[in-house]
């Protein structure tokens, strides 16, 4: 972070006081319905910017980022203890997201450090602000901020007269995501703002499957693909269901009582029925395997019919086969 944005997000905070607690620490860290509503709440009260981070193409879960941390004893205690790579781990990234780390750190900086001042250490009254918030002066730091400062040199093969007088300008980009060859990054030049990849050097060598470009930035258009699931239903309407496990009925009956309790955070609820699944006792989890024996056994008696009417069948077929034959000759 340069020193204008920690100027940027002083000033952002002045004047400003922390709301009570909207939750006890205990039900925010057990509950992730609790912990979702109220840090959504927390930054509308604050007046500050509130997303999901998306690291290595999947949404980082904030509430065990908050849970690994306030174990440790907080951010300020992480971040002069140094266990940002021991919280990283729980999440279990690609060994090639080097910068997980300070990802990791940066996010809690700007989306939990307050919400856990509040609901963790119960401060009330101004704002307060962590004793080091990104130690710019380690060489780790320098090589996991891939891009902040960008002077290219100007093109002599092809200049510019509106640019002929200026040898180099600057731009401020920021990384807004990582994968395993580079960094999704977005450079303002003026006031047109850039979106781009950003490979990295040491990585294996692109110049035969990439196009070359004599800038840093490439443009980046995904592509979603969507797999088809093949189903022999499809094929054969007759075919039975498939059976599905205790887990598919819980999640069946949780997702349609989540829906109509919170129906615009459906990207949330297969985090949230996981973690509810995981809370069940051996006796309430039983419960719902019964369930799912029960339908294997029904997919299993309605296979056998299945295939015993497709003989059937495949026998009446031959012999009309045959019969048919015999007319002709």
């Amino acid at each position: 972070m340069s020193p204008g944005s920690k100027k940027k997000i002083k000033a952002g905070m002045e004047n400003k006081h922390y709301p009570a607690p909207l939750a006890f620490h205990e039900d925010v860290v057990n509950d992730p319905s609790v912990f979702w509503d109220t840090l959504r709440r927390f930054h509308f009260v604050m007046g500050t910017k509130f997303m999901i981070p998306v690291i290595g193409g999947k949404e980082l879960d904030l509430q065990v980022l908050y849970v690994e941390t306030t174990n440790r004893g907080g951010y300020d205690k992480v971040v002069a203890e140094k266990k940002w790579r021991e919280v990283g781990s729980v999440f279990c990234f690609s060994a090639t997201t080097t910068s997980a780390s300070f990802v990791l750190k940066k996010h809690y900086f700007s989306l939990l450090y307050h919400y856990e001042q509040v609901h963790f250490f119960k401060i009330q009254g101004p704002v307060s602000t962590p004793a080091v918030a990104f130690p710019l002066g380690s060489p780790s730091s320098k090589t996991e901020l891939a891009i902040v400062e960008y002077s290219p040199e100007p093109i002599r093969d092809c200049p510019d007269p509106s640019t002929e007088s200026s040898s180099s300008f600057s731009a401020s980009g920021t990384i807004e995501g990582k994968f395993d060859c580079g960094y999704l990054v977005s450079v303002q030049l003026g006031s047109e703002v850039l979106h781009g990849v950003l490979y990295h050097p040491d990585q294996q060598d692109l110049s035969n499957s990439m196009p070359q470009y004599d800038g840093a930035i490439v443009p980046y258009t995904p592509s979603r693909r969507r797999r088809r699931r093949r189903s022999r239903r499809s094929g054969d309407p007759s075919y039975p269901k498939p059976n599905r496990s205790g887990y598919n009925f819980f999640f069946a009956e949780k997702h349609y009582k989540l829906k109509s309790l919170y129906p615009n955070r459906e990207r949330e609820f297969t985090k949230m029925i996981g973690q509810s699944w995981s809370s069940l006792n051996a006796e309430e989890r039983m419960v719902y395997q019964n369930i799912g024996l029960k339908d294997k056994e029904r997919y299993k008696r309605e296979l056998k019919e299945y295939k015993e009417k497709l003989k059937l069948r495949q026998a009446m077929e031959v012999e009309l086969s045959i019969k048919a034959q015999d007319v002709q000759d």
